[in-house]
């Protein structure tokens, strides 16, 4: 009997929260049946029935109200105008995490440099190159050019971003250095698919591996205190954006990114904090603050990768920061985002909390359709582990072949007979 008046407040609850957040909407008398008491609830016009004892005494209703732990993201906002309001805070709570303001303040000359470059397949070229991202750092990144291409026509363009290896960018490329590594390539697959690429290490991998150790940070924040590893990897990738920008074969009105892991998180990133990233796709990247039982990991000590060192007086006593990962992802709209979750992920936080991104994603649908641009939003549920296999790759490939014009997107058409 206690276990039915639990469910029956939980359920109360979310109508009532339901009611408070719809100020103007009438909703349905409902009845709840549990073990017969009959409790009404106001409304004007249809009544359904729901019984828990007998599962098989189904009727037609309305579906519930979904209560979520993410509905505070539109809390109050009932038009595209107060969401624009919004955004403007998230934004700058957006830019505060990252550490925005320690950046370097101004982009050097990027002083291209080609290094190599190697036919690949007979498909497309594979270049090797360098350019400044600080006056003092370049950065290494493979750019690719697909083969046959007409002189004077734009093509659509790539940012790749890798995961979390030593190797860095030769996991996007495709050798596959590791067995872990399998299905990463997606800088080859994308440039076989007629896409002009560049795929960038981050600060601290391939390349660009700190003399410290593997994936250390603190060279990072003796040069540059209060920023971030994140802030720091989507401004190094916002910098291969420019690198795109002076080739005369790329499109810079379809740019798009893509990344797995780390570089899944670096995809959102970087498509909010950098308006000209047309599309993104994300597979397994980036967790909830708010769910992330292994939240310490954001801010482990400078001599390992630490992400967000800025946070670590909040996180010790017990608090998060003002902005989570749905606010980040909000910030993409009305612009394309596809997000590939696991629920088998490794990483993160448990089987349930990646079930609450599940309803993350439905409530960002709402910004999306609240911009007038619903079909720009999309997600991709699967229960395989973290990984990028067949079918998410696919998913992500055609996500982007649709939102950049790529001619290899499959149009409607109707077969003559």
């Amino acid at each position: 009997m206690i276990k039915q008046i639990i469910l029956l407040a939980f359920y109360l609850l979310g109508i009532n929260r339901a009611h408070e957040n719809t100020e103007s909407r009438q909703s349905p008398v409902v009845k709840v049946i549990v073990d017969a008491a009959i409790v009404p609830l106001p409304g004007d016009s249809i009544t359904t029935s729901v019984s828990y004892n007998d599962p098989l005494n189904r009727k037609v209703g309305i579906p519930p109200p979904i209560i979520t732990p993410w509905d505070e993201l539109l809390f109050g906002i009932k038009s595209s105008e107060e969401w624009h309001e919004k955004r403007k805070l998230l934004r700058k709570r957006f830019l505060e995490l990252i550490g925005d303001d320690a950046k370097p303040p101004k982009r050097p000359p990027l002083d291209i440099t080609i290094h190599e470059s190697v036919d690949v397949d007979g498909v497309y070229t594979r270049k090797l190159i360098s350019y400044h991202v600080e006056s003092d750092e370049r950065a290494w990144a493979y750019l690719t050019f697909p083969h046959g291409m007409e002189k004077g026509q734009r093509y659509p363009a790539v940012v790749v971003l890798h995961g979390t290896a030593v190797e860095g960018k030769d996991i996007v490329a495709g050798f596959m250095p590791r067995p872990v590594h399998k299905g990463q390539g997606h800088m080859d697959d994308l440039a076989r698919r007629g896409y002009v690429t560049i795929a960038p290490d981050h600060f601290n991998m391939g390349q660009r591996l700190p003399p410290e150790g593997d994936y250390h940070t603190e060279m990072l924040y003796k040069r540059h205190p209060g920023w971030s590893a994140l802030g720091k990897i989507i401004y190094d990738a916002s910098v291969a954006i420019d690198v795109l920008e002076t080739l005369e074969s790329a499109d810079t009105a379809r740019i798009g990114a893509i990344g797995h892991s780390l570089g899944g998180m670096g995809t959102i990133y970087l498509a909010a904090y950098d308006h000209r990233i047309v599309a993104a796709a994300c597979n397994d990247g980036s967790y909830p603050f708010r769910f992330d039982t292994r939240i310490e990991q954001y801010i482990r000590t400078n001599k390992e990768f630490s992400y967000f060192p800025n946070l670590r007086p909040l996180i010790h006593k017990g608090e998060l920061p003002s902005i989570d990962i749905h606010e980040i992802a909000a910030l993409i709209a009305p612009r394309a985002y596809l997000d590939n979750i696991s629920l088998n992920d490794i990483y993160g936080p448990d089987q349930q909390g990646h079930k609450q991104r599940v309803l993350m994603n439905l409530r960002l649908a709402d910004i999306w359709q609240l911009e007038g641009a619903a079909a720009n939003f999309a997600f991709y549920v699967r229960s395989q582990e973290h990984s990028c296999q067949h079918d998410n790759n696919e998913l992500m490939y055609a996500w982007l072949d649709k939102h950049l014009g790529q001619p290899r997107a499959r149009l409607l058409r109707t077969v003559e007979r």
